[in-house]
């Protein structure tokens, strides 16, 4: 009896048990992409890799050689801009410094300041006398009109 509960056992996990089957299955559906997809990860990494080698051999050095001359005539062109600003500056300080160039420039202020009003007055000037010579015209004009007025009549 226990050999047929045990027979009928086996049969019943044989017919409704599949897991050893799909197991296996899964088994070879994994290695079937694993393999395929590690060639094409292979492949992808060797074109990589013969890319990353020529750029180190060709693009690399031409950049760092580049690099290099545009570094030192930037370098010299920076040095050149410091000297000048540093010379500018000299210049500014000494002047500041200086009593004699002080006083020269309040001395230029104050005529600027006198040639200002200079010019206000002569423009006050010239305005009165386009003023007065508009009323002159506008009155000769009224007389021409009254004298053209007589003679227009005849």
């Amino acid at each position: 009896m226990d050999k047929i509960a045990k027979d009928v056992g086996d049969i019943q996990s044989r017919l409704l048990d599949h897991r050893p089957v799909l197991q296996g299955e899964i088994r070879y559906f994994v290695r079937e992409f694993e393999e395929k997809r590690g060639f094409r990860e292979c492949r992808l990494l060797e074109n990589l890799n013969k890319m990353v080698a020529e750029t180190n051999e060709q693009v690399l050095p031409k950049c760092t050689e580049c690099m290099q001359d545009n570094l030192c005539d930037i370098f010299t062109r920076l040095e050149a801009a410091n000297h000048m600003t540093q010379r500018i500056q000299q210049r500014e300080l000494e002047a500041q410094n200086s009593t004699h160039l002080q006083e020269y420039m309040e001395r230029r202020r104050e005529d600027w300041e006198e040639f200002l009003k200079e010019q206000t007055r002569l423009k006050e000037e010239v305005d009165e006398e386009h003023a007065k010579a508009v009323g002159r015209l506008s009155t000769q004009y009224s007389e021409m009109k009254k004298d053209l007025a007589k003679f227009s009549h005849f």
